[in-house]
């Protein structure tokens, strides 16, 4: 009986030694052979098209931009490629917008090889695989809808907030400045200052102090 060929994968991620251990993790089993590697979104993309892979892994945060927003044109230019979000984030509001923007699964960065393996599987089957963790926050959005924020404002908001504004959202309540943030992100000043801009527009809080207070209580800060 002959083996089916193995599974086509294209690891997206900007640390080197993170795609070189999930190369290692994969190739170790032949049932998987890795296609090629990218470091920025546009890499990504641009190997996508070449290689059409069967499944991408794909990081949320990327220089050249957030995975979110690399996923949507992943799907248009490669749309035969099945997308595996594989992130150190696990809270609600990455998850919900990975599943909007058409990712099939996601995963936490610690999961184990063998959980990798089978999610890379599962997913290449057409079907979807998620965390546990992962699985229960789209539970609680499918069930329950908009939870209390502070000040009873309904915890929606956050859920408004692209995975940027949230990463700019911490940074402010952890005390950065426009610049220090900028830096850590690889963006703009200019850019942080929009997306500081928009944060405040959408949670109608207009201070530090009390952007600060909503992400304590969001859970996004210790």
């Amino acid at each position: 009986m002959t083996a089916p060929p193995p599974i086509r994968v294209l690891i997206a991620d900007d640390h080197s030694v993170v795609r070189q251990g999930i190369r290692h993790v994969l190739e170790g089993d032949p049932g998987f052979t890795v296609v090629g590697e990218a470091g920025t979104g546009a890499e990504a993309l641009s190997l996508a098209q070449r290689e059409r892979p069967d499944v991408v892994l794909l990081d949320l945060t990327m220089p050249d931009g957030t995975g979110i927003h690399v996923l949507p044109r992943l799907r248009e230019q490669a749309p035969e490629s099945r997308v595996l979000v594989l992130s150190v984030h696990d809270e609600r509001e990455y998850v919900i917008e990975s599943v909007r923007a058409g990712a099939h699964g996601y995963l936490r960065k610690d999961s184990t090889p063998a959980e990798i393996r089978q999610a890379v599987r599962a997913v290449r089957a057409g079907d979807s695989y998620f965390s546990p963790v992962v699985a229960r926050h789209l539970t609680a959005a499918v069930r329950g809808g908009p939870e209390a924020g502070p000040g009873g404002a309904p915890a929606a908001a956050a859920s408004e907030l692209t995975a940027r504004e949230r990463e700019v959202l911490v940074r402010v309540a952890r005390g950065c400045t426009n610049k220090e943030t900028a830096a850590e992100l690889g963006i703009s000043v200019r850019t942080v200052e929009t997306h500081r801009d928009n944060l405040m527009k959408k949670l109608k809080i207009h201070t530090v102090a009390g952007l600060t207070k909503f992400a304590l209580e969001q859970g996004l800060i210790p």
